[in-house]
């Protein structure tokens, strides 16, 4: 999650992820600006061995630099279709707070619908990845929209947004390779039907604000090929009883002191 945001301009701020790891220049009052599920999204990656990993929709690329940040041996490949929020990207890697894992990143402006030639003529070729990160859209596109059009085109979700989605993960995810993503849980049933045969054992599971609330987020992974069952797991719990204190195992997560590991 970000911490003590520094205004550059007053358009803009530099975010501290992970304690202050690493930075994140985002727009301000414009544009998505990432936070707790960008941070639990990257905790799904968990390797020990060296990797390359793709960020879909990446955004100013928080979830893709907090893999890098975290993981010594990951190559990460930031996907973008607006040119302002890949420059937003761009900008953050430059700073010298991410000169650790700068080079192991880079930053693609492809949309992520692309398919067949046009998808590899991008820089994403079939069958090259370990895994794929993808935070989608989350607001139906009959929901009111906002004025603003950054924001808009980060958060207006089309009825077959995850089997697009999706397709584009299978086809340049490696064999064995896992799909990690965040979403409402209300796009459990799109989330599973695009799955399809592209990905199985898919794992789930529901975050919720306390105990006895609602779920207001799942981590989904799935691995590329996999003929293994859907496992509900356990949820996880964002907050202490009566309290805004992350739980210990949130916390780490957010921080990037831990992944979440499949079972």
């Amino acid at each position: 999650m970000s911490e003590g945001p520094v205004t550059l301009v007053e358009s803009e701020t530099v975010d501290a992820f992970h304690r202050g790891r690493f930075h994140v220049v985002q727009p301000l009052g414009q544009g998505h600006r990432s936070g707790m599920d960008a941070m639990m999204l990257a905790s799904l990656v968990a390797s020990d061995r060296a990797c390359r990993v793709a960020d879909l929709g990446a955004g100013a690329g928080a979830a893709g630099m907090a893999v890098a940040s975290r993981l010594d041996l990951a190559d990460v490949v930031l996907v973008e279709r607006s040119p302002t929020m890949a420059e937003f990207a761009r900008r953050s890697l430059a700073l010298p707070e991410n000169g650790r894992f700068a080079a192991r990143v880079s930053v693609i402006e492809a949309d992520v619908s692309l398919a067949g030639r046009a998808r590899r003529a991008a820089g994403l070729p079939d069958d090259v990845f370990d895994h794929v990160i993808m935070n989608p859209p989350f607001n139906d596109a009959s929901d009111r929209r906002t004025p603003d059009s950054l924001k808009a085109e980060a958060h207006a979700m089309s009825d077959d947004l995850f089997e697009v989605w999706i397709k584009t993960a299978g086809a340049i995810t490696k064999p064995g390779g896992q799909l990690s993503l965040i979403a409402r849980p209300e796009s459990i049933a799109d989330v599973i039907a695009a799955c399809g045969r592209r990905f199985g054992g898919i794992e789930i599971t529901p975050l919720h604000p306390r105990i006895g609330e609602n779920a207001v987020r799942i981590l989904v992974t799935a691995i590329k090929q996999s003929r293994k069952r859907l496992v509900l797991r356990a949820p996880l719990i964002v907050h202490e009883e009566g309290s805004h204190r992350f739980s210990r195992d949130v916390d780490d997560l957010n921080n990037g002191r831990d992944s979440y590991r499949r079972r």
